[in-house]
């Protein structure tokens, strides 16, 4: 009987711990299991060779709300397209979209958004925007030439940046194939990001 008492005392407390999961948690844990599943596929996956049969999933920095934070959003107008530089030496088509304005341990910092001029031709594409950016991790425990962020047009003048969301680009695990765009000299931080995938160099030896 009193075996049957606790388990009822129980399942109260795990309805409610299920409940204490956040949606950004919940948002994370997608995001995660994406990736991964993209880089687990043969189809769609960069790895190559052995880098592909030992990959097993990416490692994350330990989720962190401070790095999820509501950007003041400004949109450029009259923005017109350029040429960005990528990691092969060619270029790819982009125009600016917009800056972000937001706080980070204190210190106020700003980015510029873009869009890909090749993606929004495709109607599943034609709300993303993209953000390349380098902060002080990359070289230590991200990659060295930055990471990106994919993001969607807000609605309003603010808009959620979740640099836990931060990934690094094809190029970082195969080199060869792939030509990633080059981060903007104005989307460099003076600061760490610590969040986001994490990256140990064992692609390019």
């Amino acid at each position: 009987m009193r075996k049957y008492i606790l388990i009822f005392l129980l399942l109260p407390l795990l309805a409610f711990s299920q409940k204490m999961v956040s949606p950004e948690i919940m948002e994370m844990k997608k995001f995660k299991e994406d990736l991964d599943a993209e880089y687990l596929n043969p189809k769609t996956t960069p790895l190559r060779g052995d880098n592909f049969t030992n990959f097993k999933g990416h490692p994350f920095f330990q989720y962190d709300f401070k790095y999820r934070v509501t950007a003041k959003f400004v949109k450029t107008r009259r923005a017109k397209p350029f040429e960005l530089p990528t990691s092969s030496g060619k270029t790819k088509s982009y125009k600016e979209y917009g800056k972000v304005t937001f706080e980070l341990k204190g210190k106020p910092y700003t980015l510029t958004l873009y869009q890909s001029l090749d993606l929004i031709k495709q109607k599943k594409y034609k709300d993303d925007l993209f953000l390349p950016f380098r902060d002080e991790t990359n070289g230590k425990e991200t990659y060295g030439g930055g990471k990106y962020m994919d993001l969607k047009i807000p609605k309003g003048n603010t808009i959620v940046l979740d640099f836990n969301q931060s990934y690094q680009p094809y190029c970082a695990y195969n080199a060869y194939d792939y030509n990633c765009p080059i981060v903007p000299e104005e989307n460099k931080l003076p600061v760490e990001i610590r969040a986001g995938v994490m990256y140990e160099d064992i692609y390019h030896h």
